[in-house]
């Protein structure tokens, strides 16, 4: 994933090119994060997974692992992907977490991410 000068940013997908989106036209509606060690500015690793919803109801879930301050060994491969979901497919939402949980091998993020998500409202 970058992020340029316009408010812009690309993020690496899965199963198909990378997309380009303007940030305030995407609100963010979920994210975990997680790193190794006590502070995120001192961590070797840091991992995240993030829900992004634009005003017609389409999602973008995606995720990533990349070197934090502390670095990393040489040679580490920082995983990441994502998906392109329907408007109002709530379902898709949660398999393309579970699946992005699995591209960068944390499946407890993607759990945490999940329970970020907005509540579902239940009638009486």
């Amino acid at each position: 994933m970058t992020t340029t000068t316009d408010n812009t940013m690309t993020i690496k997908m899965s199963e198909r090119r990378p997309l380009k989106i303007k940030k305030s036209e995407w609100r963010l509606i979920a994210r975990a994060d997680w790193h190794d060690g006590q502070y995120d500015f001192q961590a070797h690793t840091l991992r995240r997974i993030v829900v992004r919803e634009h005003a017609d109801g389409r999602r973008i879930v995606y995720g990533l692992q990349e070197a934090g301050n502390g670095g990393q060994y040489r040679g580490t491969r920082n995983p990441a992907g994502g998906f392109l979901i329907s408007a109002g497919d709530e379902d898709g939402t949660i398999r393309a977490i579970r699946r992005v949980g699995g591209v960068i091998d944390d499946g407890m993020l993607a759990d945490e991410c999940i329970a970020d998500l907005p509540a579902e409202m239940l009638g009486t």
